[in-house]
């Protein structure tokens, strides 16, 4: 975790980033002043680095753009308004309404998108190193309470063999009986990775994980000509080496889209209630509101509906243990 910042410093900050803003949208409009204005169209963000965007227009060209500050914050995956400048670059002009949006707080608590519009998340695990439930849990409850449908990948699967193997993939039953895919994929075997690319397609799909699960190793072989886009990309832009910290949008050859980010491969569940930690337990929601006590902390309180449902075996007692952690952990923020 980050060191805290003292309010002196959060307000040293954010004068800093206003004396940005407030010099961008002066450039923005000196540009807008100095070209012929090109009518408005829409457009979708396909990489987001500081104040640089790259929006891909209807034509299918891409154009680096800036931003108006007063329209909030842009990210990979948006769809946008913008006009041209120039033959390549332009001004996006407003943002328009997002389908889902991936977000973590900032240093000052406040919640900071890193991906828009996303269909699918893919939280990825492998025999080594051990997965963490917990993590695991805690992918799966943001990506309900976003409202995306989430998927379980299995990576390095080749690493384990017969006995082994079958104990291994059993402590995801609990996942398949409540709902959640789980497929098993390997980069190193022909055909490792059919059953997610058959997943990912028409999608537009993050990959998140622990470190050490192989996503680098995945986006890679799901996108055969990575090095070559991104330094296509890495040309459009002028940003360099740094494109490849950049929230970026790729096209899969099977069909759909995967956005790779350093923020998203890294994120952690956001600030929730417990509320919004009850319903991100899938298999808790039809137990909700028949408890005895209207605040039941689902413990030691009698009559719990989801105490008993978990004594009669409906509900995973791991499962339920990673709840209460969470909203622990959720109370102490």
């Amino acid at each position: 975790m980050g060191r805290r910042l003292s309010q002196r410093q959060r307000e040293r900050i954010q004068a800093i980033q206003e004396k940005r803003r407030k010099r961008l949208e002066k450039q923005i409009t000196e540009s807008l002043a100095q070209s012929d204005i090109a009518p408005p169209q829409e457009g979708r963000v396909i990489i987001r680095h500081g104040a640089t965007l790259m929006v891909v227009g209807e034509s299918g060209q891409l154009f680096n753009c800036r931003t108006r500050q007063n329209i909030g914050h842009p990210v990979c995956g948006d769809r946008v308004v913008w006009q041209a400048i120039d033959e390549k670059s332009g001004v996006v002009t407003a943002l328009l309404p997002r389908e889902s949006v991936l977000s973590r707080p900032d240093y000052a608590g406040r919640e900071k998108p890193l991906a828009a519009n996303i269909s699918l998340i893919v939280v990825v695990l492998a025999p080594r190193p051990e997965p963490s439930g917990y993590l695991l849990d805690q992918y799966l409850v943001t990506a309900e309470t976003i409202n995306v449908p989430a998927l379980i990948a299995i990576n390095k699967i080749d690493l384990l063999q017969g006995d082994e193997r079958d104990r291994f993939l059993r402590q995801f039953d609990c996942y398949r009986s409540i709902g959640y895919p789980v497929v098993e994929v390997s980069a190193t075997l022909e055909h490792g990775l059919d059953p997610l690319v058959e997943a990912l397609h028409d999608q537009r799909s993050i990959l998140v994980g622990q470190s050490g699960v192989g996503k680098s190793s995945l986006i890679n072989a799901l996108l055969p000509d990575h090095q070559v886009e991104t330094g296509r990309l890495s040309k459009a832009t002028g940003l360099g080496r740094h494109t490849t910290s950049s929230a970026t949008c790729y096209n899969l050859p099977g069909g759909g889209e995967l956005i790779d980010s350093p923020g998203v491969r890294s994120f952690r569940l956001t600030r929730l209630s417990k509320q919004q930690i009850e319903q991100g337990f899938v298999e808790l929601r039809p137990y909700l509101g028949r408890c005895r006590f209207a605040d039941c902390a689902h413990q030691e309180e009698p009559e719990c509906a989801i105490k008993q449902a978990a004594e009669a075996g409906q509900i995973d007692p791991i499962r339920l243990a990673h709840f209460h952690r969470l909203v622990a952990g959720a109370s102490n923020q």
